[in-house]
């Protein structure tokens, strides 16, 4: 599982970078339609398989906060980068705080006179952005104390929701970085609303996926590289590790089984057996876990998907139907596979769907651009 399939072209960096966006926010719109269902109430709305497609929804299709938090991570790094582009150093997590409070205008929260104003950007303008999509309550309340949180003094020390994990695919794409400075950049972002360690920890583990991906490794060793990294750290969160290493097993065992793929043939993990094994997804060590387990169980004996689309949807799919939070694994694993095949994977007719295109790929845009990509 080295490289995406011979038969596909192997994706630019720039296709990379806007199917990451587009894919995660695929995955957050069908999850987020779902968030707050048990899977009971999800049969019971679209029937025994769950929700599989956009047109079984009534009404506009909408994505969460977990898109909206991606595409500010997006935007502090850009300007990161165009400081850098003109010779002047900036500091990142500065940027990215900034762009976090700007974020948090948008929710209708006002920041305490103690913190910076920040100047409005292009992200800002878009209406779409000002909705409140059930914004997390530790994102609202770090950002919320006007302080900076930092590794060492981090806000919501206790806190390890999903919130940090979610919006940090971003530092994966940033290219020729090294390894340590794209894991160090997520957990400290992580830091400013969250402090319990496996936030920060899951959050750096999924920003080092992604830039495996970007890289040319393919999808289970870019978990394993991920994995590895974890474990060589000094304090390594063992409930963390935990979550990967069982996603890895119950990810082997559903490519071992003939016929993998449908949950009637009983490789795949039941929705009732997925949060067994790995959690529901409310917290960030969990979401990643779901998450990869979505994206490798439907890969195929062989490691790859004849269509990267298929494989898309059925990883999607398997993100988001069980209890728990639907959103967040969702959009980790249209992440994960956006930054794998490229633009390849993202379905036309989902992609008809999408709230707002225009703004996922404006930021994609401006993010290539400062990238060179």
């Amino acid at each position: 599982m080295s490289t995406v399939p011979d038969r596909l072209p192997r994706p630019s960096a720039a296709s990379r970078i806007h199917a990451c966006l587009l894919g995660g926010a695929l995955g957050d719109s069908l999850g987020y339609a779902v968030e707050f269902d048990s899977v009971e109430r999800i049969r019971e709305r679209f029937g025994p398989d769950g929700l599989q497609d956009f047109n079984e929804l009534d009404g506009d299709v909408h994505f969460s906060d977990d898109t909206q938090m991606t595409l500010y991570t997006v935007d502090g790094l850009v300007e990161v980068l165009e400081w850098a582009n003109e010779g002047i150093g900036a500091d990142a997590n500065a940027c990215l705080w900034l762009a976090y409070l700007r974020w948090l205008a948008t929710q209708g929260v006002p920041a305490p006179a103690s913190a910076p104003v920040p100047q409005p950007r292009w992200l800002d303008t878009h209406e779409v952005l000002r909705h409140r999509r059930a914004p997390g309550n530790a994102c609202l309340s770090g950002l919320s104390t006007g302080e900076m949180g930092t590794v060492y003094r981090p806000v919501n020390p206790g806190s390890k929701g999903c919130g940090t994990v979610m919006r940090s695919a971003p530092f994966g794409l940033i290219p020729h970085i090294p390894v340590d400075s794209v894991y160090k950049l997520s957990a400290d972002a992580a830091s400013l609303t969250h402090g319990h360690p496996s936030a920060r920890q899951s959050a750096g583990a999924f920003s080092l996926i992604i830039h495996e991906l970007v890289g040319g490794q393919g999808l289970q060793e870019a978990v394993e590289a991920a994995l590895g990294y974890l474990r060589g750290q000094p304090e390594p969160c063992q409930e963390l590790l935990e979550r990967l290493e069982s996603a890895l097993h119950a990810a082997d065992m559903a490519r071992a089984s003939p016929g993998t793929g449908s949950r009637s043939d009983g490789s795949i993990l039941s929705p009732e057996e997925l949060v067994r094994t790995l959690g529901e997804g409310w917290v960030a060590e969990e979401a990643l876990a779901v998450a990869v387990y979505s994206v490798l169980a439907t890969a195929g004996v062989d490691g790859d998907s004849v269509d990267p689309a298929a494989h898309f949807k059925a990883a999607v799919r398997l993100a988001v139907n069980h209890s728990g939070d639907s959103d967040s694994p969702g959009s980790i694993a249209g992440n994960i596979l956006g930054a794998y095949y490229g633009e390849a994977c993202l379905p036309a007719e989902w992609l008809n769907a999408l709230e707002a295109p225009e703004v996922v790929r404006g930021m994609a845009a401006q993010l290539a651009t400062v990238t060179g990509a």
